[in-house]
């Protein structure tokens, strides 16, 4: 099986391109994610791969981060979505934005990837809860600077909520997406103990 790939750059399309490694060129799908940060043509590139061996075809995927490919094959884990699903959606939103959206229950920003209807992103998001890798940017969806929003200590509050969630036993996901959660639901200048109060709710649900 192929893991990784480094060669050149030998052509680019919509969703594929060509490398170059030892004068074989390889045919890999890729996400507009990885697309984006793919270089000139003639210059050195690596790539993760995931193969795929079906009876009649095989297929390489090409992956620019570990995060993206540990996406691709999460989403996968999901009745009803397939290596095009997850390839859009990662084009579209991005493994941190994909997290992002998956957490705080933003269904119709994971419809704005082509083929994902509203059912669909619903299902995502309700199974994926808890299992997500813990969201990248999270904190500055969350206001989780010193002072957001220009309310002094709801950042450190909505840090201390989290780790006081974790300390309980919970995955740094899960304390996310439950704080996250209850912010929304809250006042921005809501106290720690607060959000771990409604957090605390929403993981019991």
């Amino acid at each position: 099986m192929i893991g990784k790939l480094t060669g050149l750059v030998d052509e680019a399309g919509e969703d594929w391109l060509i490398l170059d490694v030892g004068g074989v060129g390889y045919l890999v799908s890729c996400s507009a994610f990885t697309l984006r940060k793919v270089p000139a043509k003639g210059e050195l590139l690596s790539l993760l791969i995931d193969t795929y061996v079906r009876e009649d075809q095989l297929r390489l995927f090409g992956f620019a981060t570990s995060d993206e490919r540990d996406w691709f094959r999460l989403l996968q884990s999901v009745q009803g979505v397939g290596a095009r699903h997850a390839l859009a959606m990662l084009g579209a939103l991005g493994p941190s934005g994909l997290a992002d959206a998956i957490a705080l229950e933003d269904k119709k920003s994971i419809t704005k990837a082509p083929g994902v209807g509203p059912k669909l992103a619903a299902r995502i998001v309700s199974e994926l809860q808890g299992k997500a890798p813990a969201p990248q940017h999270l904190a500055a969806v969350l206001g989780g600077g010193d002072e957001p929003d220009g309310v002094p200590g709801a950042g450190s509050a909505v840090r201390d909520a989290i780790s006081a969630l974790v300390n309980l036993g919970y995955a740094q996901a899960q304390a996310a997406t439950a704080i996250a959660t209850a912010r929304k639901s809250l006042d921005g200048d809501a106290s720690a103990e607060t959000l771990i109060r409604v957090g605390l709710k929403e993981l019991a649900r």
